[in-house]
């Protein structure tokens, strides 16, 4: 039977339209979606997933990524069992908890909203870049960034992703200084469409904000381990880590790769685009299988496939 570890989708991989046939088709998609406007008090399906100037900004992007997110789970809910463990990249954490029964969706939803909202706030503060530096060279990057640091440039890592790809956040003139010297280098470099410098000092105010947000709440013992992007272990403190993310950054390899241990050997993203997919290709085993729901065709595929093994289990 398969053992199933669940990724769920980050900011950024949204795109107006995203989830279109699925709520159109998919009643219990629709069901997550329709909950999503009736607390944000706004048509999220017309104004949100389809308005690209919209879901480009991170007050709408994340609640919406997420209610997508949740939505393909609750789809998929009678076939899928069991879930070793689940990973979502930085908001997809809140997937991941929510899955998890850690948090219900109404509490997860509303989080997100302040929680993006704060995040554009800090975002307008200061001109900010992102770029992702595309090398197995890695400390070598790090060594660089420690050097600019040193000169009173502010450049800092933001995503480990996977073991040739660091993402950096920096000010115009700390950005411009790391690409010259990677360009010597001859490691690529790829300017980020992105709007703040996320998971660095720059989410300062935002990270108080959402520490303050945080102290109220009250979560739940996981039902499986959610590995945190932060930590890159399974989530022990939700209140701390959470509060503590949006300023510090993401472990996706490190994660990843402690899930895999705790041996699930299928990983499914839930979300708008393949993105941690494509990551996990470069960390996993080529024996580990790799699916994702996108969209209305893909879950009619993956739901087959996950009935069928449930199938299978049930005559072994």
């Amino acid at each position: 039977m398969m053992q199933l570890g669940i990724l769920m989708s980050g900011q950024g991989a949204q795109y107006a339209g995203m989830g279109q046939d699925l709520y159109d088709q998919e009643p219990a998609y629709r069901a997550v979606i329709d909950r999503a406007s009736d607390l944000a008090g706004m048509d999220y399906q017309k104004l949100v997933f389809n308005d690209a100037t919209r879901l480009n900004q991170t007050r709408y992007a994340q609640p919406a990524i997420f209610a997508m997110s949740m939505g393909i789970a609750n789809a998929l809910k009678p076939v899928l069992s069991p879930i070793k463990g689940a990973l979502g990249l930085s908001l997809g954490e809140y997937s991941a908890l929510t899955l998890a029964q850690a948090m219900d969706f109404d509490q997860a939803f509303k989080l997100l909203l302040d929680r993006g909202a704060y995040m554009q706030t800090a975002s307008e503060e200061i001109k900010t870049e992102m770029i992702a530096v595309l090398t197995e060279h890695q400390d070598q990057v790090l060594a660089t960034v420690e050097e600019v640091q040193a000169q009173g440039m502010h450049v800092y890592p933001a995503n480990f992703n996977t073991p040739k790809q660091l993402v950096l956040a920096g000010d115009a003139s700390g950005i411009a200084a790391v690409r010259e010297i990677f360009s010597e280098a001859g490691f690529k470099v790829i300017p980020l469409a992105v709007s703040g410098a996320f998971h660095t000092p720059f989410m300062a105010s935002a990270g108080r904000l959402l520490k303050q947000r945080l102290a109220d709440e009250r979560f739940k013992q996981s039902l499986f381990p959610v590995y945190s992007n932060t930590t890159g272990k399974p989530f022990v403190d939700i209140q701390t880590t959470l509060g503590e993310q949006i300023t510090r950054p993401t472990h996706f390899t490190q994660a990843l790769t402690a899930m895999l241990a705790d041996d699930v050997d299928t990983l499914i993203e839930f979300g708008p685009n393949k993105s941690l997919t494509k990551f996990a290709r470069q960390i996993a085993d080529k024996s580990i299988q790799r699916l994702a729901v996108t969209d209305y065709a893909s879950l009619q595929a993956v739901r087959e496939t996950l009935a069928k093994n449930q199938e299978e289990a049930a005559w072994n």
